[in-house]
């Protein structure tokens, strides 16, 4: 069953901790060489691939007891906040230009970028954290899906404007206290559970 709450948390947390991330650079990069729409395309594939193994990973957790999901969910995002507040800001990495402008072309460099530079990133754990944590796989990945996107999105038609107008270490502490947050929640229900 679906529900909007939870959908609504997953959209804050995992586009919070996206924004800061390089996907918007690449999604910037791509953008500004590149059709949108084309880019686009391919970034969005790509994090849906994400996600369902996000979601896989979330749902084998809840088959173990639920003091110890909830104890490993806490430490995990205790983790991931740490990781946002205590990483360095990596340069983009240089993308190769397509020989040619098709839309599998274009779209394909952006799956395959994604693909790559995201494969067990934060918000990957995040979201198998939250699929174990609310148990709820649809609420979860809809939720993901869509902070992902929307992170693509910015980053691809307005990266720039964004960030000249929001600060990134803002944003950074924003996602981090979140993350804190929801490892307090998991790691209160072990102790209270």
């Amino acid at each position: 069953m679906f529900s909007l709450t939870v959908a609504a948390v997953v959209f804050g947390v995992v586009f919070l901790a996206e924004l800061p991330d390089k996907t918007a650079l690449a999604g910037l990069m791509l953008g500004t060489r590149y059709r949108a729409s084309y880019v686009f395309a391919g970034v969005a594939a790509a994090f849906l691939v994400h996600v369902a193994l996000a979601i896989a990973a979330g749902s084998v957790l809840t088959l173990l007891p639920q003091r110890v999901v909830q104890g490993v969910v806490g430490v995990l995002f205790l983790a991931g906040a740490a990781v946002l507040l205590f990483k360095k800001d990596d340069d983009a990495e240089e993308v190769r230009k397509p020989a040619d402008q098709s839309f599998w072309k274009v779209s394909g460099a952006g799956f395959t970028m994604i693909l790559v530079a995201e494969f067990g990133d934060l918000t990957q754990i995040m979201t198998a954290n939250l699929a174990a944590r609310y148990e709820d796989p649809v609420s979860v990945g809809i939720g993901a899906v869509l902070a992902l996107w929307a992170v693509a999105g910015l980053g691809i038609l307005g990266g720039r404007t964004l960030m000249k107008r929001v600060p990134l270490r803002l944003i950074t502490k924003v996602a981090a206290g979140l993350m804190t947050l929801l490892a307090g929640f998991s790691l209160y229900e072990v102790v209270v559970g």
